[in-house]
């Protein structure tokens, strides 16, 4: 049976640990001083250590023993919470995580997993937050966030969305896009509820729901289709316990903006059967080639069934800061309001600060020349990945990502993506991580530093090649 090393906590040399008088399931061994319950005399000043069992044991001073850990069956001891044992990693933040780790061993990795920009936040953002710092703006703020906050979000949806919104009864901030997933999740869903997700879709969409007690449906986004749902697709997943449909315009991973035509055919399922649809928008800003993104909540009928996330997340490189807000109606918004209350009290105080500028205001010249950049990069990464035999994929309409079609290399993406970050030291997102339709293809981020863009490239084209 192998065996770790622990070193035993020691008291001066005229005390004696106790002996706890309750007792302990046999197999917990945890190596740390008993509490005092009741001390035992006659031991010749030497210490006493709690091992979880039965009685203590008396060993001497800085002395180390060798305890079993691998031992311990945890689920023997206390349970834990199937929904989470059964779900899996997010694939995105697994893979980024690991390369930073590569990174901080001093590796060179390029890195093309998560969505995350290589630019900083910008500049006029950033230093909102730290006036409101100096200023003292480090206490808590309402559930729903602050007045200047949720003001600045109605004004940013009037201005680029055609929606007037009441930021006292219809916006709630929230810990960007996935924390206000979980909460509207969390005020709409009843134990076995269903809720209608893309495939492929972002990788914690499902997870989210199981956690939450609810059961997710998979409709499939075609590629024969455009990616895009078919009204009878839709209307055939439909069941008395469906609740709501999620959707990501602009789509993560395969880059599709929805039209108006897109959004009329959810549209009319949720209004036919009385279903939320759930919207999550962090690349709404990210849209090219003369695309426009439309919001489901300006369809005529859909104001009180949609429930909109956003974010700056990506439009802003705002990834760490994790800010967003939730614009539902007032219903939904009240029990968001209590749910905020619970579980995160508020979003920070200096977030919202910097978030009620970028949002309130309309985006400076530093956020376009982002954008405007992005469009370029996207533009240069598909066109030079269409170049490497083998490889497939188009410009997205929206969003960050190549989406690229692995099928002739007759290889599975997980497999592709393993071999591509151990052999020559890239990483990107296997396909299928988002769902069955994507086995055969990858996801790139492809808004990075040029520098890493180009010699990115060149290894995964020399990858490609020894296939």
């Amino acid at each position: 049976m192998p065996f770790t090393s622990g070193v035993i906590p020691y008291s001066p040399p005229d005390r004696v640990w106790p002996v706890r008088s309750i007792k302990r399931k046999a197999n917990d061994v945890t190596g740390y001083p008993c509490p005092s319950f009741r001390w035992r005399s006659g031991v010749e000043r030497s210490n006493r250590i709690c091992l979880g069992r039965r009685d203590a044991m008396v060993i001497p001073n800085s002395f180390k023993i060798q305890y079993r850990t691998n031992s311990i069956n945890m689920n023997d001891y206390v349970s834990l919470s199937e929904r989470v044992i059964s779900s899996e990693q997010s694939s995105t933040v697994r893979i980024a995580d690991k390369v930073k780790k590569l990174k901080e061993q001093g590796k060179t990795v390029f890195d093309f997993s998560a969505g995350r920009a290589f630019e900083a936040t910008p500049k006029y953002v950033m230093e909102g937050a730290i006036q409101a710092m100096r200023s003292g703006d480090t206490h808590q703020t309402m559930a729903k966030g602050t007045t200047r906050y949720r003001e600045a979000c109605a004004i940013k949806l009037k201005r680029e969305n055609n929606i007037i919104a009441d930021p006292e009864t219809e916006i709630t901030a929230s810990m960007g896009c996935k924390q206000g997933l979980t909460a509207s999740l969390l005020a709409i869903l009843n134990p076995g509820d269903e809720v209608i997700v893309e495939d492929p879709c972002f990788v914690s969409y499902k997870q989210t729901i199981q956690y939450l007690g609810g059961r997710y449906v998979t409709v499939p986004l075609l590629r024969e289709n455009g990616w895009r749902w078919k009204r009878e697709q839709l209307e055939e997943a439909i069941t008395e316990k469906t609740k709501a449909i999620i959707m990501c315009t602009p789509h993560n991973p395969t880059g599709v903006v929805h039209t108006q035509e897109d959004l009329e055919e959810v549209a009319y399922i949720a209004q036919k059967h009385n279903i939320f649809v759930i919207t999550d928008e962090p690349y709404e800003r990210a849209v090219w080639n003369g695309h426009h993104h439309i919001n489901m909540a300006t369809l005529p009928g859909m104001k009180d069934l949609s429930i909109t996330l956003m974010s700056l997340t990506k439009s802003f490189s705002m990834g760490g800061w994790r800010i967003g807000f939730v614009y539902a109606n007032e219903h939904v918004s009240r029990q968001l309001e209590k749910l905020q209350q619970h579980l995160i009290t508020c979003v920070s105080s200096f977030v919202q600060a910097g978030g009620a500028i970028a949002f309130g205001q309309d985006p400076h010249d530093e956020v376009l020349e982002y954008w405007t950049e992005w469009e370029k990069k996207v533009r240069h990464f598909t066109t030079s990945l269409n170049e490497i035999e083998g490889l497939k994929c188009y410009m997205p309409e929206g969003g960050f990502y190549a989406w690229v079609d692995i099928s002739e290399l007759d290889i599975s993406s997980e497999r592709f993506a393993n071999q591509l970050l151990e052999e020559e030291n890239v990483a990107v997102i296997p396909g299928a991580s988002f769902g069955q339709v994507g086995e055969d293809y990858i996801r790139i981020t492809c808004v990075k530093s040029w520098d890493e863009i180009n010699r990115g490239l060149e290894h995964i084209h020399g990858f490609v090649q020894g296939l």
